[in-house]
């Protein structure tokens, strides 16, 4: 059973996307200058995990970077709204995360890792956004609703847990369960261990390269999105790649569970997770069933990637 975090009310609260948009926009971009801290702090690993996010007890982080003869670590404390800098170089450095522009989330962030004695450069600008103001100059977005981020993380918190219960079931190569700032999406995607056809890209403002590393391999991923302006509902998503045309026509579960042409992926609506009288067990229903439908459909050698039940 979830923990409920202090401020909500319910481990799977209400995520209206329209009543908190301005605040998503906001901590996107907060997200996405903290993201390339680390992009840039880590050594590389493949499909760009040295960049993501993890999922804490207290919100978002960048979990341990190294930096000279120590480590640094930058985390979001969505339940104290505050961003603390901890390091083996000297004491905590905190930001305060109210509303507050972009562009002076950034300057201060950056005038307490100068205090650390920390040099990272970033490429200053956000990624797969369309509208790409660069953070120093960004004093557009500047919303942050406590509540309505406590909400989101307690949600994802809740997704997180589902998603670890569902990593532990294979054994082939699987990512952690992390969270990409260019997206804003909690994702978690297993491999089948077989090289993948040259991806040929198309996903906005997202270099080809990133991608063809990105899907260099065969994968079934799956994943949490809480909504954009122009599809506002929160979901879940599974798809995979290379995408066999039968795995379109699958049985996947549960009911409410549905495949988008459009985008080529399997969806799920968070408000039916949520609402169900068994949200995890709904939502590993779809975990497992859109996976066993790309397995069975890729051909996977799931006698060996699968753990015995």
């Amino acid at each position: 059973m979830n923990t409920i975090i202090k401020g909500c009310d319910h481990a799977w609260p209400a995520l209206d996307y329209n009543s908190w948009k301005d605040t998503v926009k906001t901590i996107h971009q907060w997200t996405q200058i903290v993201g390339k801290i680390r992009l840039r702090a880590m050594p590389w690993q493949n499909h760009s995990w040295h960049a993501t996010l993890y999922i804490t007890a207290r919100g978002f982080s960048t979990g341990p970077m190294p930096y000279k003869d120590g480590i640094f670590e930058i985390e979001f404390d969505f339940e104290n709204h505050q961003l603390i800098i901890s390091s083996t170089f000297n004491q905590n450095e905190v930001i305060g995360l109210f509303p507050r522009s972009v562009a002076d989330f950034y300057r201060e962030l950056f005038q307490k890792l100068k205090a650390l004695k920390i040099d990272v450069a970033i490429h200053a600008s956000p990624n797969e956004l369309a509208e790409a103001i660069p953070f120093a100059e960004n004093t557009t977005n500047k919303s942050y609703h406590k509540q309505s981020v406590q909400d989101f993380w307690q949600a994802a918190v809740s997704v997180h847990n589902v998603f670890q219960k569902f990593r532990s079931g294979f054994i082939g190569k699987c990512s952690p369960v992390h969270f990409f700032w260019g997206a804003f999406d909690l994702a978690v995607t297993r491999f089948s261990g077989r090289k993948a056809p040259l991806h040929q890209g198309g996903m906005p403002n997202m270099p080809l390269s990133v991608m063809q590393e990105a899907y260099s391999h065969e994968v079934s991923s799956a994943g949490f999105w809480p909504g954009s302006d122009d599809s506002p509902m929160p979901v879940f998503y599974s798809y995979c790649y290379p995408s066999p045309a039968a795995f379109a026509n699958q049985k996947v579960q549960p009911a409410e569970a549905f495949w988008s042409p459009e985008m080529g992926e399997y969806f799920l609506k968070y408000d039916d997770v949520r609402q169900a009288k068994d949200p995890e067990a709904m939502l590993m229903s779809f975990l497992e069933s859109t996976y066993i439908a790309s397995a069975n459909t890729g051909n996977w050698d799931r006698e060996n990637l699968e753990l015995k039940k």
